[in-house]
């Protein structure tokens, strides 16, 4: 049961905090889920951060701005999807980082 919440905070920290708690629950968790799905979290938080990035200087092309507003609804919409499966007990990857770890 605590693996379930602690999941679930760490899917949630994307919106307040999110390298401090899953750095956190990495440090301070026992069990190799909740390891993985903070790693997880934590990659996820830093790829969006650098395509958001490269988005933004591509919008000075106009070929960004499609591009900015996608992972920006990806920043959003993917940690409620893994808040969902955590909530439900299901195992679930992040997209694009989820075969990384």
């Amino acid at each position: 049961m605590e693996e379930k919440w602690a999941k679930v905070i760490i899917h949630a920290s994307a919106f307040f905090a999110p390298v401090l708690v899953p750095v956190l629950f990495f440090l301070l968790s026992n069990d190799d889920s909740v390891k993985r799905t903070s790693i997880q979290a934590l990659l996820f938080q830093f790829v969006m951060c650098v395509l958001i990035g490269i988005s933004i200087v591509l919008s000075i092309f106009i070929i960004g701005i499609p591009f900015l507003i996608i992972f920006g609804i990806m920043t959003i919409v993917v940690p409620i999807i893994g808040i969902v499966n955590a909530l439900q007990d299901n195992h679930w990857n992040y997209p694009i980082v989820g075969r990384w770890v």
